[in-house]
């Protein structure tokens, strides 16, 4: 039987598997110094392969840092934590299909790339802005000041300081970009191949969020840069500009893939289509009809109702052939101004427009959107009047970058940086509205709040206690309103479905087993016999199921059963597809009770059997039962 592997992959020996199947002639093998072979890239052979590679003095475009490489190989890293669950946090745990995962982004990322690589539909983040304050994600990989300065050239041979500000023009962005490019690199893995992100940013960092993006998503994937109208009112103590505007910067997965979210009409935009001759298909507006692209064919003189003779204007042609342009003038859809002898002009009817919607803007005006202070009244209505965040982002915004993203009715929406769980609170709005079953995942470090802000004062030890509580509440709001609209309806109207408004808590965490990796010189046998059964006093089944579900690529949310095989408590997992069972001494009557069930996958722990003569019969039992099932023990 295969064991289930407790780290996540290991993404560097995938990228050279993936090299080996474009080129085998560039792999080869070395002797590891335990004597086993390992398949390595001969990159002398893949240069020849490649053709000109830019190295070594050469000049080169590139955007880099000091730690770049570094936080590169971050990504790569692979992941020994695992994800427990927390029902007592949860709201709905049997039901929904929404997750709050509590710990750091980075390793949630890497958690959940075994199981949503290409299956999230929209990611949307807020990263600290890096204004001036030491942000928390303190990653491994983050650089102390004399490995900067020894890398960055701040310093001259003597120890003389070459740049006159590094804390604000050297350490201080690129330990941000050292934050950030390992999670945007375990993003863009995440999502579908018609997926987007979006990202919220000011001034302090846009220029090198533009570059990393570049890099990470291809600038050929760029979408728009998003100007989001912040504040309403100018603040009039500024030193030199009141800054009322943020950006938000948009990247697609797959440009050629991507079709973005069209808006709906607006009242505004319908009162520009006017019918001043009373045309009986209805309101209508002019449209140009010249062209800048040059056509002979095109180039004609037309004789307006009144007798004047008009030509197209200077280095201009009509955009209509003559042909067509007297089909059209017999069908009433050309017009010469209310005198007859202005210059012509097509006839676009609202009747027969194409209803998909208008073509968004690249600024997002408060008005439209919402503006921060709108945020953070959010907040206060959902808490009885405390606001514990600072700057928190409206739902209002959220849901015009939702539909900006096109979502299917059950996609995934991530965001990784949830902090106030604004994300979470819009998509449950949406769904409310579209009758859609989007589903979020939200990713927070739990954060302690200061001792002295109101939110620590009220018992919210955590910025992931008050993003949790807010999704309830906000939740809760939403069913209110559902529901009381259902209690209004008129004949014949079908009631809305209350969205799902629930989540699932899990927490990143340590391996559910204690570890086992020792020389042999620092073992002793009472240490073997101790460890025979290695799994960590404070961990339950659940856990262990949890930890097993990433290698059947089966989705957190799934719907978990507990059942009886032969006296043994064993989980049903996605409606049979995963049938685990973590007792010891398990028997045969169990083994074949799981059997018959003719699951997809089953799996075990390793402590389970009392001998090598039980784990035989496990296996044997499911070949002569169910062979089709793939057995794995953890």
């Amino acid at each position: 039987m295969d064991k289930i592997e407790r780290q996540t992959a290991d993404l560097t020996a995938e990228n050279v598997e993936r090299l080996g199947e474009l080129f085998p002639n560039v792999m080869t093998e070395v002797r590891e110094p335990d004597g086993t072979l390992r398949h390595v890239v001969d990159f002398d052979a893949l240069r020849e392969q490649l053709g000109d590679v830019a190295e070594g003095p050469r000049e080169r475009y590139q955007f880099t840092w000091p730690g770049k490489r570094e936080a590169r190989a971050e990504a790569r890293r692979p992941c020994t934590k695992t994800l427990r669950p927390q029902p007592e946090k949860s709201k709905d745990w049997d039901t929904t299909e929404n997750l709050y995962i509590e710990g750091d982004n980075l390793e949630a990322l890497k958690l959940l790339r075994n199981t949503y690589a290409g299956k999230v539909k929209m990611i949307y983040i807020d990263p600290p802005y890096n204004t001036g304050h030491d942000f928390i994600y303190d990653d491994d990989f983050a650089q102390s000041r004399e490995d900067y300065d020894a890398q960055s050239g701040d310093y001259d041979e003597e120890g003389g300081r070459l740049v006159a500000n590094p804390e604000s023009n050297g350490r201080f962005h690129s330990d941000w970009c050292s934050m950030m490019y390992p999670r945007l690199l375990l993003a863009r893995d995440l999502l579908t191949e018609d997926g987007v992100i979006f990202i919220s940013i000011d001034d302090s960092e846009q220029l090198n969020l533009r570059e990393l993006c570049n890099e990470v998503f291809n600038e050929r994937n760029f979408i728009a840069q998003l100007i989001w109208e912040r504040a309403y009112a100018p603040k009039n103590d500024a030193k030199y500009v009141s800054n009322s505007h943020d950006y938000v910067l948009m990247y697609a997965k797959n440009a050629d893939e991507f079709k973005i979210g069209r808006l709906p009409r607006t009242a505004e935009a319908n009162a520009r289509y006017k019918n001043p001759d009373n045309d009986p298909r209805g309101p209508w507006k002019p449209s140009d009809m010249s062209v800048k692209t040059y056509n002979a064919s095109c180039d004609y003189q037309i004789t307006t109702p009144s007798g004047r003779i008009v030509e197209p204007p200077t280095a201009r042609c009509w955009r209509l052939s003559r042909n067509a342009f007297l089909e059209r003038l017999h069908d009433n859809r050309i017009w010469f101004g209310p005198n007859g002898d202005s210059v012509p002009c097509i006839k676009r009817f609202l009747s027969e427009l194409k209803f998909d919607g208008m073509a968004p803007q690249s600024i997002l005006f408060y008005k439209e959107v919402g503006h921060s202070q709108e945020g953070a009244k959010e907040v206060v209505s959902l808490f009885d009047g405390k606001g514990y965040f600072d700057g928190p982002k409206p739902t209002r915004m959220l849901k015009r970058l939702i539909t900006l993203a096109n979502l299917e009715p059950d996609s995934l929406v991530l965001d990784f940086f949830s902090g106030s769980a604004s994300t979470a609170d819009a998509l449950i709005q949406m769904n409310a509205e579209k009758q859609t079953v989007a589903k979020f995942i939200l990713v927070q470090l739990p954060e302690e709040t200061p001792e002295d802000r109101e939110a620590s004062k009220d018992g919210y030890r955590t910025i992931c206690e008050i993003g949790e509580e807010r999704i309830r509440r906000a939740g809760e709001k939403i069913r209110e309103e559902v529901e009381a609209s259902n209690a209004q309806l008129k004949l014949g109207e079908e009631p809305k479905k209350v969205p799902d408004i629930g989540f699932r808590v899990l927490k990143i965490d340590s391996s559910n087993f204690e570890d086992v990796y020792a020389t042999p010189e620092d073992t002793s046998q009472q240490a073997l016999f101790d460890l025979a059964d290695n799994l960590k006093d404070d961990r339950a089944p659940e856990d262990l199921l949890f930890e097993a579900l990433p290698a059947f690529q089966i989705p957190f949310s799934a719907k978990i059963e507990r059942i009886d095989v032969a006296g043994f408590t064993a989980f049903d997992v996605d409606g049979g597809a995963l049938i685990a069972c973590f007792d010891t001494g398990i028997t045969n009557d169990a083994i074949t009770a799981m059997a018959k069930r003719e699951p997809s996958y089953c799996v075990v722990r390793d402590a389970s059997f009392a001998d090598a003569a039980s784990a035989a019969n496990f296996e044997q039992i499911f070949k002569t039962v169910s062979p089709a099932t793939a057995c794995k023990v953890i």
